[in-house]
């Protein structure tokens, strides 16, 4: 990877595994959308950020070198050699194809207590909904970020959320959830950096002390808020996903966990990502 300081702008060249449809269009993040030809605009860590691929180069729009350097490396990834851990994964027929077709994934490392209510959110819902919930959250509550004429919207802290009406975002059930999350974090500051020093295993314990959070949306969180990428998430999706590629026939989601523990080993979670993509990609074929 090659940096570039152009103006206002970040460019990056020579890039190797990373692709933005890839990585914003695989159910890890919710606060990206589509807004143009090969570009996406989103806010993360309290900055907004426009970023397009332009033929062999990826521009950071907008972007200070100090900002690249203290949000958007860590949050993409960047120092992680994902050339290695294709490598490392790589070797069975239905693995080959899911990287090959979404070779540019990389796992966004999200803010945590984001990640947490996204993920209590996400619960048996579709991802055009949750993204609606999380926006209104964000405007409800969260602090305006302005640049140029456009608004923005910070995801909000704990406190805010409790201060606000969280009714008006039409989450059902999960309201109670997520007003019990800000709450443990808010009571006690220190939950979140508990989490941050946990292994994997202490860490889904303490995360499924909250109340609404299970074992899917436990590991959704260690993977893409605390970067625990030996954890495998399975939902409905991808339990189907596994049993018609790899088991070809009905198993638990312990049977798979268990297996993807074996296979992928401390990849799993980036296995699972590939394995995801190309599962949205082919829908009719796995259906």
């Amino acid at each position: 990877m090659v940096i570039i300081k152009n103006n206002n702008d970040i460019i990056l060249k020579d890039m190797r595994d990373f692709e933005l449809s890839h990585i914003f269009d695989c159910g890890q993040c919710f606060r990206f959308r589509k807004t143009g030809e090969d570009e996406y605009t989103g806010v993360a860590k309290g900055h907004v950020l426009r970023i397009s691929k332009s033929e062999d180069s990826f521009v950071l729009h907008n972007t200070t070198e100090d900002d690249f350097n203290s949000v958007w490396l860590d949050y993409f990834d960047f120092k992680r050699d994902y050339g290695f851990i294709k490598a490392s994964l790589s070797g069975d027929e239905c693995m080959d194809k899911a990287i090959e077709e979404g070779f540019g994934i990389r796992i966004l490392r999200q803010e945590l207590f984001e990640t947490i209510i996204s993920f209590i959110i996400s619960q048996s819902n579709n991802i055009p909904r949750i993204k609606t919930i999380i926006e209104t959250l964000c405007r409800l509550c969260g602090k305006k970020i302005i640049l140029g004429t456009e608004v923005y919207y910070a995801f909000p802290e704990p406190e805010a959320i409790l201060n606000c009406d969280i009714s008006v975002l039409h989450a059902g059930y999960r309201d109670k959830y997520i007003l019990n999350a800000a709450r443990t974090v808010y009571e006690n500051p220190s939950f979140l950096d508990e989490l941050e020093a946990a292994d994997t295993q202490t860490a889904k314990k303490l995360l499924m002390s909250m109340n609404g959070v299970g074992n899917k949306v436990s590991d959704c969180i260690l993977l893409f808020g605390l970067g625990k990428t030996d954890s495998f998430p399975v939902d409905v999706w991808m339990h189907r996903i596994m049993e018609q590629l790899y088991f070809r026939k009905k198993c638990s989601i312990q049977e798979i966990s268990e297996y993807a523990a074996v296979k992928f080993g401390e990849y799993s979670g980036i296995a699972q990502q590939y394995l995801f993509y190309y599962a949205l990609n082919h829908k009719n074929e796995l259906n």
